[in-house]
């Protein structure tokens, strides 16, 4: 049993931006020489999040659509009026999405899914400067 940690920093454009992660992942699955075992990934931060998708453009709009319509970000949120920050409704939104993903792994290749990446989501108001920190525990 074996052990492997990788911290990654990754610079976010705006709002709603996604990341595609997936070669960075592999890469740090291929630094680890680890064939058997679980990656998991997360953001030490409390509005961003990672989750899979399908890592295409429509989709993309159809996932940043949707927070608005479940989470939005125009109704008043007590963070913000303590705050003043304007950023409640990334909160939410990171509370929901998750800050982590754990990833089985087989003969040194990710089990993802044909049509599944997995990605980071800026849910902040502005880009940011984001942690990624991958720890990958697993057999020879």
């Amino acid at each position: 049993m074996g052990t492997h940690r990788e911290q990654i920093q990754i610079r976010t454009e705006a709002e709603g931006s996604i990341v595609d992660i997936t070669s960075i992942l592999k890469g740090a699955l291929r630094n680890s020489g680890l064939r058997e075992g679980l990656l998991c990934a997360f953001v030490p931060h409390s509005t961003c999040a990672l989750f899979t998708i399908e890592y295409e453009g429509g989709l993309q709009k159809d996932m940043r659509d949707a927070l608005q319509r479940l989470m939005p970000k125009d109704i008043e949120y007590e963070h913000h009026l303590r705050w003043r920050d304007g950023n409640g409704h990334s909160h939410i939104r990171a509370s929901f999405l998750g800050p982590s993903l754990v990833i089985p792994f087989h003969q040194g290749e990710l089990d993802l899914g044909t049509w599944q990446q997995p990605v980071l989501m800026e849910l902040d108001p502005r880009g940011r400067d984001r942690q990624l920190i991958v720890q990958i525990i697993g057999d020879h």
